[in-house]
C-alpha cells in the first residue's frame, strides 16, 4: 500500500510513520509512505506558502500556487487525493477499511493555519476527510490518525492476522476487554462485551439497533442486566419481521 503525504512538516510525518508498527511494515514492503514538502512548490527565496485571505481577515491560507506544483510534481501520485479538514467525511472503521481494500493507494493533504485555498478542494483534491469535529493547528496528526487506521488493516502490518479482526469497531461492538492472570481478581469476572459497550459507548449500541443487527439473545442479555431494551428491537423480536 502506497500512501503520498503533503504536508509543510515533513519530519512530523515521517518521523511517526518511520516507527512501531509502521515502521516496521515499511521494513517488510507492506506499506510505503512518501512524504512531500509543500515547500518545494514555492518559488521565492522564503519558501512561502501561505498568505493572508484575500479582502482581509484573521490568520494564514495556504496559497494555491505551492500546493498545486508540488502534487503536480508527482507524476504517479496515487489517487484519491484526500484534503484533511473539517468538512470532509467523518473518516472511521468503516472508511479505514475501504481505503484499505485500494491497491493503488492514496493521498493525503494536509491543511493548515486558517486552510487551504478553495480552489485546491474545488479542482486539485478528490475529496475531503475529517477526523473529528475538533480544531487542530493543522491536518498532520488526522493524517497520521488515517495512515495508522489503514495501515493496521494491512496484509503482514500486524504481527497476528486476527488482531484487526478482533478490534473494536469491525462489528460495531467494542473489542473484548483484555486481562491477564488470574482468570478471577477479587470475584471481577470478564464481562460481555455487548454490556461493555452498551455501558461505555452506547452510540454504537443505538447504531446496532437502527440496523437490526441484535440478535434475540442480544436484546435478553441487555434486558437480564437492566439496560433498557429500545421498542422497534422489542417489536422485531415479537414479530420475527424484518424492517
Amino acid at each position: 500500500m502506497r500512501i503520498d503525504v503533503f504536508t509543510i512538516f515533513p519530519e512530523v510525518v515521517a518521523g511517526y510513520c518511520g516507527a512501531s508498527i509502521l515502521g516496521r511494515a515499511a521494513s517488510r514492503g507492506a506499506l510505503d509512505v512518501r512524504v512531500h514538502d509543500l515547500r518545494s512548490g514555492a518559488d521565492d527565496p522564503r519558501r512561502s506558502v501561505d498568505d493572508s485571505p484575500f479582502g482581509g481577515g484573521a490568520g494564514m491560507v495556504l496559497m494555491p500556487e505551492p500546493i498545486f506544483r508540488c502534487v503536480e510534481a508527482v507524476a504517479d501520485l496515487p489517487r484519491p487525493l484526500y484534503l484533511l479538514g473539517p468538512s470532509g467525511r467523518r473518516f472511521d472503521q468503516a472508511v479505514a477499511a475501504e481505503l484499505a481494500s485500494w491497491e493503488g493507494g492514496f493521498s493525503l493533504l494536509c491543511g493548515r493555519y486558517e486552510g487551504v485555498d478553495q480552489r485546491v478542494a474545488d479542482h486539485l483534491v478528490d475529496g475531503e476527510l475529517s477526523v473529528g469535529d475538533f480544531v487542530l493547528a493543522g491536518g498532520e496528526l488526522g493524517a497520521l490518525v488515517v495512515i495508522e487506521a489503514v495501515a493496521r488493516l494491512l496484509p503482514d502490518v500486524l504481527g497476528n492476522e486476527d488482531s484487526a479482526a478482533d478490534e473494536s469497531f469491525e462489528d460495531g461492538l467494542l473489542e473484548y476487554p483484555q486481562y491477564t492472570r488470574p482468570a478471577s481478581y477479587r470475584g471481577w469476572e470478564v464481562p460481555e462485551v455487548l454490556l461493555r459497550t452498551a455501558e461505555r459507548r452506547p452510540d454504537l449500541l443505538e447504531r446496532l439497533v437502527r440496523a437490526a443487527s441484535l440478535t434475540p439473545s442480544d436484546v435478553q442479555a441487555l434486558a437480564e442486566h437492566g439496560y433498557d431494551v429500545p421498542s422497534g428491537v422489542a417489536q422485531n423480536e415479537q414479530t420475527d419481521e424484518p424492517e
